[in-house]
């Protein structure tokens, strides 16, 4: 992470400090009231539950601080993404999404968005970067792509699709505000799951919706207290305490991914190896310029299915599940999901175990594949 992100996170854990009055507790309580005392509505700080809460707003201002821009915090990642869309496909029916990337996002616009009359174009991550976005399309990317892990230039994007009068909203659920920053590369707007890596412990759903543009931020807003898609208390409670070791973390993560990433480079029978942090990376190059760093996710293949799946299961240190950004490394077989990968394409979430042990674990388990 560049020292600006640091600076940036160290302001982030002291945030409260200004104004806690004496005997008041560093960590903010946990506050889940529904209803507040109103004997008249006027300058009142809360009104219901519904339209703002005050342990939302502790990590609303621990996100804004990360995002350097607002933010509004929804119950998970897919209830942020969905708010974001839904809050500017009303007078844009254009929309253009990428072919690898998120299932979910691409389910939800096929299934939910078209059926509103949203054309729905879809567009592999690599050639996103020279679609036609013409028509004040709303674009939307996921850099790198789950689960392939290609890159696309954001920066170059953004700048296509202003002059082209459209939107750009990009999912930085990968890389968090502390390895990419795609506000300041001119997006319009940054969705992300909170559930990954800034919760960290795999026991919360949240996700948060970031912009600059004072309307878009009104709109979200008032899409999430209309729709009612409201985070719980206790959630944003959890997400606030795991953001303040977010930094930690992910220096760990990162550091070992990048160790891993280089000896299966090196194993043989390990094909299509994908890591940005690798000089070979087709990502490589776009990575180095718009991340700090490389991120703690891994895609790799085996030679079938079977050999993918006797791998998970002979690996001691890789809890097989579905998300990504624990504490515990994480793997499983992408094609159970009907992402387009090959049978034995593996996502690996590289955790925070001691890297040696880690890599042994994973070795082993390579050495006899099924």
């Amino acid at each position: 992470m560049q020292d600006q992100g640091k600076a940036r996170f160290a302001k982030m854990l002291h945030h409260r400090a200004e104004k806690l009055k004496k005997g008041e507790p560093v960590a903010p309580p946990l506050i889940s009231a529904t209803t507040y005392h109103l004997p008249e509505v006027e300058g009142a700080s809360h009104i219901y539950g519904r339209m703002a809460m005050p342990t939302w707003e502790a990590v609303e201002a621990q996100l804004g601080i990360l995002e350097d821009a607002p933010c509004v915090a929804f119950p998970s990642g897919m209830a942020a993404i969905s708010a974001a869309l839904m809050a500017v496909l009303t007078d844009r029916k254009r929309l253009i999404i990428p072919s690898d990337g998120y299932y979910v996002t691409r389910v939800f616009s096929a299934e939910i968005l078209a059926a509103y009359g949203v054309e729905v174009i879809e567009v592999p991550t690599a050639e996103i970067a020279t679609a036609d976005v013409s028509g004040g399309a709303v674009v939307f990317i996921e850099t790198p792509s789950n689960p392939g892990l290609e890159c696309c230039d954001i920066a170059l994007i953004a700048q296509r699709v202003r002059t082209a009068g459209g939107l750009l909203i990009v999912d930085n659920t990968t890389m968090t505000p502390l390895l990419q920053r795609p506000l300041d590369l001119g997006a319009d707007m940054v969705v992300a799951a909170d559930t990954k890596a800034p919760g960290g412990h795999s026991d919360i759903l949240f996700g948060h919706v970031a912009t600059r543009d004072v309307e878009l931020a009104a709109r979200v807003r008032n899409w999430r207290k209309l729709s009612g898609a409201v985070p719980g208390a206790f959630e944003a409670w959890l997400l606030h305490r795991g953001i303040e070791t977010l930094e930690v973390r992910l220096e760990r993560m990162c550091a070992s991914a990048q160790v891993i990433a280089e000896r299966l480079a090196a194993h043989p029978g390990v094909t299509n190896l994908r890591f940005p942090g690798l000089a070979s990376d087709p990502s490589h190059e776009i990575a180095s310029r718009q991340m700090s760093g490389y991120g703690f996710l891994i895609g790799f293949e085996l030679p079938s299915g079977a050999a993918a799946e006797a791998f998970l299961a002979a690996c001691p240190f890789i809890t097989q599940t579905t998300s990504f950004g624990g504490t515990h490394t994480a793997g499983e077989r992408r094609a159970r999901w009907g992402d387009p990968v090959s049978e034995g394409f593996i996502r690996l979430s590289i955790g925070v175990e001691p890297v040696e042990p880690l890599w042994n674990a994973i070795a082993e388990a390579l050495g006899n594949p099924g």
